[in-house]
């Protein structure tokens, strides 16, 4: 399929919409005895152990990590660093044992459904305690399992249309979806889960390199089926998503890549039974490029700046605390979780501006290019904030301003929305990512579908670290797709939403997960 050929994308988006989609059968049931595999295991790969996990100590603040990217210069990772980034982005950060039921371990990084689809592998070239090769990080046995001995940037490089950040990396990270492990609860909604769990996994892995001064850069521009050969992937069953080029050296000249050979790797079946979801593969297609040419036109020409916003009457902009909180990027994701429950408290008019001043900033990214590109916008409900009148605005993070909409409480509204949820309707703010969809597909074609899913997640995933630094509980949500739009409208009139996110105070029965 051509990339250019948009309405698959389109059809795709509606088709996944709640509560009518076409792509959805809502006879379908899901029961914990058909949970798949939560973790990638091969069965004849050695193992290299990672370093244990270092105590968090000083380093870069959270709430400054998540709205900082290392300027490009030379910069290299080792394995020590390596293994504490994989470890809190995918890995698991914490057991606990409930009666009746046992050991639980909960990972990083909040995924829908707990279902964990997305992998890690890393291409490098040698490393302070890692030689050159192709690795795919074991969250399970916290280890890396080597794929090929040897360096193969070359072929990311290649592949990439000769990015120049991926061509000056020392390791590169690329992150996968395995369709079927969050399929089997979500159906064909899970190839839009997709880019939101390596969204949140990509917030982590984006301020732990900024608080290690690593450059580090979300890069789709790359034609799939070489990157999916390299690590052995059909791009059916498993598909690479991204690459991350982490730290940067200006002299690097990898050559040549060695010959690919196929690989032929045992690996544990992901469950009892697995169906291939038609509509993702076909939607993961549509949005493939085909060769480095294509990879290069993308991110060649990445998105400006969004439309600028005439000063309006009622704006209102935030003064931010002159000193943030010091805890650590490290100590902050050790404690984050996934709030179940929110109490109907206020939160103050300062945690919320720095909330979102913090979280806004511009994602390093090739399709926004380096002049604060977005293809997102923001919305919220303000049903608890004091010092600000209940009701529905926009943001507008390059002024820093709130736009008021509607005055009210919403709260029933904000349930509904979610589905029924109580969290968001006991949340004190709902924040919701919208895009417009005509322009991002005018732009980058269906693989646009992709970048735009992405760049709210990431955006969502620092909300989930902005919250816990300053000591408050969210969670992300689904959504009813277009009264979500119709509630915003007409200042959101024509817009897709992407990612909702509910944020306030720890109700009594808080659970990390």
């Amino acid at each position: 399929m051509d990339n250019s050929d948009i309405q698959a994308a389109v059809e795709f988006h509606e088709g996944t919409k709640h509560p009518h989609g076409r792509l959805l059968d809502y006879n379908h049931r899901y029961g914990r005895e058909m949970r798949p595999q939560t973790h990638k295991k091969y069965l004849d790969l050695d193992s290299i152990p990672l370093p244990e996990r270092l105590e968090p100590g000083p380093g870069l603040a959270a709430l400054e990590a998540i709205a900082t990217a290392a300027p490009l210069g030379r910069a290299f990772p080792d394995l020590a660093g390596l293994a504490q980034l994989l470890q809190l982005s995918n890995g698991y950060t914490k057991t606990i044992t409930y009666p009746g039921i046992g050991e639980m371990r909960f990972r990083a990084a909040a995924c829908t459904g707990a279902l964990f689809h997305i992998e890690l592998y890393i291409v490098c070239g040698d490393l302070k305690g890692l030689d050159a090769g192709v690795y795919h990080y074991d969250a399970d046995g916290e280890a890396l399992r080597p794929l090929r001995r040897g360096d193969f940037r070359a072929a990311l490089t290649a592949a990439s249309g000769w990015h120049p950040h991926v061509e000056k990396s020392p390791a590169v990270i690329v992150f996968t979806h395995v369709p079927w492990r969050n399929a089997v609860k979500y159906q064909a909604r899970a190839y839009r889960h997709a880019f939101w769990d390596s969204g949140t996994i990509l917030s982590h892995v984006l301020a732990l390199a900024a608080a290690e001064g690593l450059p580090a850069e979300v890069v789709l521009g790359f034609a799939d089926a070489p990157v999916n050969e390299l690590l052995g992937l059909d791009g059916r069953r498993e598909m690479a998503l991204g690459l991350v080029p982490l730290g940067y050296d200006p002299d690097q000249d990898t050559g040549e890549a060695p010959e690919i050979k196929p690989l032929e790797l045992k690996v544990e079946p992901v469950s009892r039974f697995e169906q291939e979801e038609v509509a993702i593969v076909a939607m993961h297609r549509a949005s493939s490029l085909d060769d480095p040419e294509a990879a290069a036109a993308w991110w060649s020409a990445p998105a400006g700046p969004p439309p600028a916003t005439k000063p309006g009457d009622g704006r209102i902009a935030f003064r931010l605390p002159g000193d943030l909180l010091n805890d650590s990027i490290r100590e902050v994701i050790l404690r984050r979780g996934s709030a179940r429950r929110l109490a109907r408290e206020p939160v103050t008019l300062e945690q919320l501006g720095t909330l979102l001043e913090r979280a806004h900033h511009p994602v390093p990214a090739d399709f926004l290019g380096p002049e604060g590109g977005t293809l997102i916008r923001s919305y919220l409900i303000a049903n608890a904030v004091e010092g600000l009148a209940a009701g529905s605005y926009a943001y507008h993070p390059a002024q820093g301003e709130l736009e008021p909409l509607r005055e009210g409480e919403f709260r029933g509204q904000a349930g509904r929305l979610a589905l029924g949820q109580d969290l968001a309707a006991d949340a004190a703010i709902n924040l919701y990512y919208l895009a417009d969809l005509d322009r991002v597909l005018g732009m980058f074609g269906n693989r646009g579908y992709r970048a735009a899913q992405l760049e709210a997640a990431v955006t969502a995933g620092r909300v989930y670290l902005a919250a816990y630094a300053l000591g408050l509980g969210a969670t992300g949500l689904t959504f009813l797709d277009d009264e979500v739009t119709s509630f915003f409208s007409p200042h959101a009139e024509g817009l897709a939403v992407m990612f909702l996110m509910a944020v306030g105070r720890y109700g009594r029965s808080h659970h990390r997960a």
